[in-house]
């Protein structure tokens, strides 16, 4: 898919891979959205707490940013170039939690992320460095991040790991 230009281009790519995500964990089991070390040592679920988290922060950031404070980006502990630390310290927080709470936090967290794009102005999407914190990147490119690429992701790990 091409780069959104518009706020609703950004909303309707997340649609549209979450709903084929949510249409491939909908033939799965609980078994198999439980079984540990399916993909690597994480388990489906934990791809689930893996999207809730990301989703999470990228509301955070943008958050912080409209309220003038510049967030740790991606994290206080880590930086980007520690991305596979910060994706295994958000698997440890979560891999206990149950299915279920899993469940509802992903829609919530869903509903979160999208209710929060919809209410940013366009101009604030789509203008390079509009906050201090996106350096020369658009808030759009933090979005379309937290949403239908990391849906997009998901699903192709997800849909790898079940084919064994």
């Amino acid at each position: 898919m091409s780069k959104p230009t518009t706020k609703n281009q950004i909303i309707e790519a997340a649609q549209k891979e979450r709903s084929a995500l949510e249409e491939l964990l909908a033939a799965l089991t609980p078994e198999q959205i439980t079984e540990p070390a399916t993909i690597g040592e994480w388990a489906v679920k934990d791809v689930l707490s893996h999207l809730i988290e990301w989703e999470g922060m990228v509301v955070k950031w943008y958050e912080s940013g409209i309220k003038g404070k510049t967030p740790a980006v991606p994290s206080e502990e880590y930086n980007w170039g520690q991305l596979p630390q910060l994706n295994h310290a958000i698997f440890l927080k979560h891999r206990d939690n149950s299915l279920t709470d899993i469940k509802k936090s992903f829609k919530a967290s869903y509903k979160k992320i999208i209710k929060t794009i919809q209410a940013i102005p366009e101009n604030e999407l789509f203008t390079r460095a509009y906050y201090p914190w996106t350096r020369n990147n658009t808030l759009a490119a933090y979005f379309v991040s937290g949403t239908s690429s990391h849906y997009r992701w998901a699903r192709t790990v997800i849909r790898k790991a079940v084919k064994r």
